[in-house]
């Protein structure tokens, strides 16, 4: 397990618990199975303390936890029949945003989203999932596709952004992005969304224009990243503290800000700390969201997506 900075008095006290357990197999303590049960209690209570009030800069961290499932993990647990399309049939493959055709809950669907990596290996293959224009062109090609045979679309956010890299702008980047954001305000099938960890940027509203948007409790979703933020307002990288606190960029802020219709609730401690439960809690959610859009009909669909996202404006200047 990877801990974070503020986990740091949590690492101590596991550690600690782990030694002795080990020390108890040796048979060097017939006391020491008790200290370490102990230890466990005291764990989980400080567990529950550093998450039940995290501020902002403290859930961006935890969003970007390298343990945190990522979308190959919920596409091979949620879906079967998985079948990746490759190829945006104008320049090439972006390895940072997969997708295809597959199986919810046995009802043929798309599926979208952005893959980190879980390695360094993965890393860099994946390219930290920051998808360039070929990556968002794909996405348009498999949301047409759902589309022409009247397939829901599930996308899954993870993202610090879209890749800001030389070859990416020659390539039409910021255009590969509008056009993908377009084109989830045009299908006229359901389209869910989930951010499942961090969501930056026009790379996550190209992939999160839908019907329904869920965010699990500890992931963000922001115009740039709290570091971002800090070094344009404040000149000052360091700031992002102050930079996330101003970005309104938690699940609980934009639920009340009406961006989002729903939070998933995570494992204490994180989705990092359970994952099959986090990725449990994902299921059902994106079944519940399927739902309320069962029986609806294309233009009904479109209309309230655009209503939708045309009232989020109207809120917006109306304050």
């Amino acid at each position: 397990m990877t801990y974070l900075d503020f986990e740091k008095p949590l690492a101590d006290i596991e550690g600690k618990a782990e030694e002795l357990r080990v020390l108890a197999t040796k048979g060097e303590g017939v006391d020491l199975e008790k200290e370490a049960s102990a230890l466990d209690k005291k764990a989980d209570d400080l567990l529950r303390d550093l998450y039940k009030n995290l501020d902002p800069w403290r859930k961006a961290q935890v969003a970007r936890h390298p343990n945190r499932p990522h979308c190959s993990q919920y596409i091979q647990a949620l879906f079967t029949e998985y079948t990746p399309l490759a190829g945006d049939r104008a320049f090439g493959e972006d390895h940072a945003v997969m997708g295809g055709l597959a199986r919810f809950n046995d009802a043929p669907c798309v599926v979208i989203g952005h893959e980190k990596g879980n390695d360094t290996k993965t890393r860099i293959h994946h390219n930290f999932g920051m998808a360039r224009p070929e990556g968002y062109r794909k996405a348009i090609r498999l949301m047409d596709l759902a589309h022409r045979f009247h397939l829901p679309v599930i996308t899954l956010v993870d993202t610090p952004g879209a890749y800001p890299g030389k070859g990416a702008e020659e390539r039409g980047q910021s255009e590969a992005i509008a056009r993908s954001t377009e084109k989830c305000l045009q299908i006229g099938v359901p389209l869910v969304s989930v951010i499942i960890g961090e969501g930056g940027s026009g790379g996550a509203v190209a992939f999160a224009t839908g019907n329904r948007v869920a965010m699990l409790e500890h992931s963000i979703y922001s115009v740039i990243s709290p570091e971002g933020c800090a070094s344009i307002l404040w000149k000052d990288a360091e700031k992002m503290r102050e930079a996330a606190e101003a970005l309104r960029l938690t699940a609980q802020d934009l639920k009340k800000l009406g961006v989002i219709d729903q939070i998933i609730p995570e494992p204490m401690g994180g989705a990092q700390r359970d994952p099959q439960a986090a990725i449990s809690a994902v299921g059902r959610a994106i079944a519940d969201m399927l739902g309320e859009m069962d029986g609806m009909s294309p233009a009904d669909l479109i209309r309230s997506r655009r209503e939708k996202y045309l009232a989020m404006g109207s809120r917006t200047l109306a304050s």
